[in-house]
């Protein structure tokens, strides 16, 4: 894994002994420090559910890390968590410089920066990569086109960016055509506050079923190619690889639910927090519950000027 340094440290934190400045406890979580706008924790239990994430999507692309035409020489990994995705392209595009950038120190091997809320800026000089990676990161950005652009600034003519984002309304699919005879509107209830506490943050919870027309209103890219599906949450389905999903998904919304809490503390809803998120845990822990979520993939190349 290899790092290069970006044209201007003033939006670059390097880590030393002491990585304690990039983390604050709220309501009992670690959370980052440099972008208070996203307010997912930045500790173990959500490195773990990153983990899951990555391992539910690597089935849903058919075992790889990417689509899309790939010549991957300089890659960057924006939002890399835990790393997985930035050590699996490294491994398998040896000669490759793979850089992962996130908020948090929770892998020390990447660099940290703040795409800050206000004013996105990738401090990299133009045109630099190959390829941009961002999936799960719109919670945390208020200006999602100017993402776009700014990735776009940093690609060479032709390079790749894949987004991937899941959509915040939640599916149900009855067995075989039948209505639902369980009670899941404490789930969906749970993801309407979701909804709301990011509204309040500055940001738009649109934009996952907005990525492919995002992209295309830059009129920086070409071959815009939209993916999106319905993941299923749980051990209800039938099929091997949609059962080894659901299990995945599943377990990643057993960690993602009590992650929620230090968000909706700060939307000025303690009386019903623990109650709305135990509801919730109800249902997901209901094996009849049929859930499922959207997810969003989108791949581009950028336009030769």
């Amino acid at each position: 894994m290899s790092s290069t340094r970006p044209d201007s440290d003033d939006d670059v934190s390097y880590v030393g002994d002491d990585d304690s400045a990039f983390f604050r406890q709220v309501h009992g979580r670690q959370l980052n420090t440099l972008n208070t706008t996203y307010m997912l924790p930045a500790d173990e239990d959500e490195v773990k559910r990153s983990e899951l994430h990555h391992r539910m999507l690597k089935f849903v692309l058919d075992g790889r890390n990417y689509v899309g035409p790939n010549r991957a020489f300089k890659v960057l990994d924006l939002g890399t968590g835990g790393g997985l995705w930035a050590v699996e392209m490294a491994d398998e595009f040896p000669r490759a410089e793979v850089i992962g950038v996130d908020l948090a120190p929770i892998q020390p091997r990447f660099e940290l920066y703040n795409l800050e809320q206000d004013r996105v800026n990738i401090p990299y000089s133009d045109e630099y990569f190959d390829l941009v990676h961002a999936r799960s990161m719109f919670t945390g950005i208020r200006d999602y086109s100017q993402l776009i652009r700014e990735i776009s600034r940093v690609l060479r003519p032709g390079g790749l960016v894949i987004l991937i984002e899941s959509e915040l309304t939640p599916l149900y699919t009855p067995a075989d055509g039948v209505a639902p005879h369980i009670d899941v509107s404490t789930w969906y209830a749970l993801w309407q506050v979701y909804t709301t506490c990011l509204q309040r943050h500055g940001v738009d919870p649109t934009v996952p079923a907005r990525l492919h027309d995002i992209v295309v209103s830059t009129g920086r890219f070409e071959n815009v190619v939209k993916r999106n599906g319905n993941i299923p949450v749980g051990f209800w389905p039938e099929e091997s690889v949609s059962l080894t999903v659901g299990q995945l998904q599943w377990m990643d919304y057993e960690l993602f639910l009590p992650a929620l809490r230090p968000l909706f503390l700060t939307c000025e809803l303690p009386d019903r927090v623990d109650k709305l998120i135990t509801e919730a845990q109800q249902v997901l822990y209901n094996p009849e519950a049929r859930l499922m979520t959207r997810i969003n993939i989108v791949h581009a190349s950028k336009r030769f000027q």
